[in-house]
């Protein structure tokens, strides 16, 4: 008697574990009284700038060190002040897509020098970092880029289903302030997060599978490698953060300077105008720096006194930071 058919189940094909790769970002700024700037390397001419990095490799027994260890090799620069901004776990993280490939960790670091010539295997120089996110300088009043990026962001928002599109538009109110005029400068990520979603930068077209062609016209700034003006982004809005409760200011200035200098300086990271008599008043209610003694003439006009940070604020913690008096 012949037996009965056995059910064949079917096989389960099981992906090959991608064990994740761990790479390290720097987002190295410096300052001068007019321009914010952030060091950037270019393995190649061919390739998009982006900032000093490197995958984290057995021979390296912190994070932290592996970074150090990338940028020294890559421009030559011994860092002071680092510390941790935030890890991303994008998949498919790389120049070129790889179906195959896992995620890739990377961990992005901020780190606060006083400009140097970089120097190095790799070509290194210093940009200003506005030339990435030209939307975030309001200095000299409302940004030209925005004059692109509010009809198009305004059009993404209407291409959406009626939910979908109030949705759009209280994150573009919320990000942006078109219609309110307010002006947060610390959502620097999220406005960059925003022009990604809406397909109005080039990295968004670049990491789309396969890539697309625009269909609005771009926001204006230079793109970078990888996800590295993101990784730019949320350094820029933790800093202007940070200068406004902790003394992080004072890695970026010589040891003597005048006040208009320090003034300029906030101004440059903050990207806004500030009050010049409510920014002085408020650094002398703080208690944030002395009198040298001495003067100097380099300022084009009347000799203007130098001054230091005092040495009781840099030991401080907590320890006050810079108030933002803005221009109205």
């Amino acid at each position: 008697m012949p037996s009965a058919p056995t059910s064949r189940r079917p096989k389960i094909l099981k992906q090959p574990h991608v064990a994740p790769t761990v790479d390290l970002s720097a987002a190295i700024m410096a300052a001068t009284p007019d321009e914010p700037r952030v060091l950037t390397v270019r393995a190649a001419p061919q390739h998009p700038e982006g900032l000093p990095s490197g995958p984290l490799r057995s021979e390296h027994r912190t994070l932290e060190m592996g970074l150090r260890t990338w940028v020294a090799e890559q421009t030559q620069l011994t860092l002071g002040y680092v510390e941790q901004l935030y890890t991303f776990g994008d998949r498919d993280r790389a120049e070129v897509h790889d179906p195959g490939a896992g995620h890739a960790l990377s961990i992005a670091y901020l780190a606060l020098v006083r400009e140097a010539r970089p120097a190095g295997l790799a070509h290194a120089a210093w940009r200003n970092w506005y030339s990435y996110l030209p939307w975030e300088d309001w200095r000299a009043g409302r940004p030209k880029a925005l004059g692109v990026i509010e009809p198009a962001l305004k059009a993404w928002a209407r291409a959406g289903g009626k939910p979908l599109r109030q949705f759009r538009q209280e994150r573009i109110e919320l990000t942006f302030g078109f219609e309110s005029g307010t002006w947060t400068d610390e959502r620097v990520l999220e406005r960059y997060e925003l022009l990604y979603e809406a397909g109005l930068v080039p990295e968004a077209l670049r990491d789309a599978q396969p890539p697309v062609s625009a269909q609005m016209r771009l926001a204006p700034g230079q793109p970078m490698a990888l996800d590295h003006r993101r990784i730019l982004a949320t350094a820029i809005g933790r800093l202007r953060g940070k200068i406004k409760y902790r003394p992080v200011i004072f890695e970026l200035m010589p040891a003597s300077f005048t006040l208009l200098d320090l003034q300029r300086t906030v101004e440059a990271l903050s990207g806004v105008r500030l009050h010049k008599q409510n920014f002085r008043r408020l650094v002398e209610i703080q208690g944030l720096v002395e009198e040298t003694g001495e003067i100097t003439t380099e300022t084009g006009g009347r000799p203007a006194r130098l001054v230091r940070f005092r040495r009781g604020v840099l030991v401080e913690r907590p320890a006050p930071g810079v108030r933002l008096p803005r221009l109205r």
